[in-house]
């Protein structure tokens, strides 16, 4: 059973949210927050898997919500509630360790099909938002440069597939395109990981861009 809270400052979305969830057998709601102060409060004291955060909230607001729950050693998984007229507000929240980042509008089957891909451990990266937010946010060394040192340590293949995750792809778009299964796909993401001593994908593919090993457009 996967434990879910709900942030946001809005009792009906809330309400909405927790209505749609609690249809499914293997998710729980165990708590709302109206805050991102309630959040941490709440994350502390219920223990959920997930927390469902809007990114825009009175008080604290839920990057810094993040933030804070990233700091504790057995953190929640944080998706995201954001708006595309958001953008600016987006790669911070990247950096702050979200797993995942959701449209508020969008359909109730990618909501539940979200709640479980971030439970599960991956990232979800939707390319849309990636590509907006990382056009104009994330700064890029200058031509020339050379290979960055925070990857070092990859292999050839590594690389090969942390420039497809940082595109978007999953696993199974990634082993289609270089031809192994997705098992080893995801012992690729996962030394890739290690190696960076990073916490999950959405990680990989800010350190991606910062490094220029893959830039938007390309």
């Amino acid at each position: 059973m996967t434990r879910v809270l709900i942030a946001d400052d809005q009792a009906l979305v809330r309400a909405g949210f927790r209505a749609i969830l609690e249809t499914q057998p293997d998710l729980e709601v165990v708590g709302e927050a109206a805050d991102g102060a309630e959040a941490v409060h709440l994350a502390h004291e219920l223990r959920p898997d997930v927390v469902l955060m809007d990114i825009r909230m009175p008080g604290l607001d839920g990057i810094e919500a993040t933030r804070r729950l990233m700091r504790e050693p057995d953190a929640p998984r944080v998706l995201m509630l954001t708006t595309f007229d958001l953008d600016e507000y987006l790669y911070e929240a990247m950096k702050a360790g979200a797993g995942g980042f959701l449209l508020k509008d969008a359909p109730r089957d990618q909501l539940v099909d979200a709640v479980r891909t971030v439970a599960a451990g991956d990232a979800l990266l939707a390319p849309a938002l990636l590509q907006r937010v990382l056009e104009d946010y994330v700064s890029r060394p200058a031509p020339g440069a050379g290979p960055p040192a925070e990857l070092g340590e990859l292999t050839p293949r590594e690389r090969e597939v942390l420039t497809l995750v940082a595109r978007g792809l999953a696993n199974a778009e990634i082993a289609s395109r270089i031809f192994v299964s997705e098992a080893t796909v995801r012992t690729h993401v996962t030394h890739i990981l290690a190696k960076l001593g990073l916490r999950d994908r959405v990680k990989a593919v800010v350190l991606a861009y910062e490094t220029g090993l893959v830039r938007p457009g390309g």
